[in-house]
């Protein structure tokens, strides 16, 4: 009977010792660059596998053709909270996969704002439209490296715009979409 318990708890605490919980980090800062903008981050832990990425940065554009003399350029302040359930760690370490800095597979809720505050650009007299954007996103980050990683994502909601603001006589909405190739660093 002592060897049968014996053995038993024995066999309970490998067992307890095995298993794993992965998590994503308390906190990371850092900042990332795309096609068609700059970033710096920050995600915050709210649970094992969630976490609240809060975003700063500019997006640009590019605009050109017939009616143009020459194309132009700008970059407009971003304010982006985004939410994000990263929901392979666990198969990720049971592969011995790095999961740090938040490595791994995620879904999100990516909510822009971009304020109507400043614009730089290589016209004059450019201004934006501020508006407003919730785009559900699927997207994976993977590590290049200590400090260097990769994200990539897609993804398709809804774009509020406060065109009355601008002087026209009705607010819009629209589809938008979410394409990220963004590569970066972590602090």
């Amino acid at each position: 009977m002592k060897r049968i318990l014996l053995t038993l708890t024995f066999c309970g605490l490998t067992l307890i010792a095995k298993s794993q919980n992965a998590s994503v980090e308390q906190s990371t800062y850092g900042i990332q660059t795309g096609f068609l903008g700059i970033w710096a981050h920050n995600e915050a832990k709210l649970s094992n596998s969630i976490a609240l990425r809060s975003e700063i940065g500019f997006d640009s554009g590019i605009w050109g053709g017939d009616f143009y003399d020459g194309t132009g350029f700008l970059m407009a302040p971003v304010i982006t909270l985004e939410p994000r359930l990263y929901y392979n760690l666990n198969k990720r370490v049971s592969k011995s996969r790095r999961i740090d800095g938040n490595s791994g597979d995620f879904i999100s809720l990516k909510t822009s704002y971009h304020p109507d505050w400043f614009v730089i650009s290589n016209e004059d007299n450019i201004n934006i439209i501020s508006d407003i954007s919730i785009i559900p996103t699927w997207g994976i980050r993977r590590n290049i490296g200590k400090h260097f990683n990769y994200e990539i994502g897609v993804g398709i909601g809804y774009r509020y715009i406060f065109a009355k603001q601008a002087g026209f006589l009705e607010n819009e909405s629209e589809v938008a979409s979410n394409l990220q190739l963004r590569i970066g660093y972590r602090f």
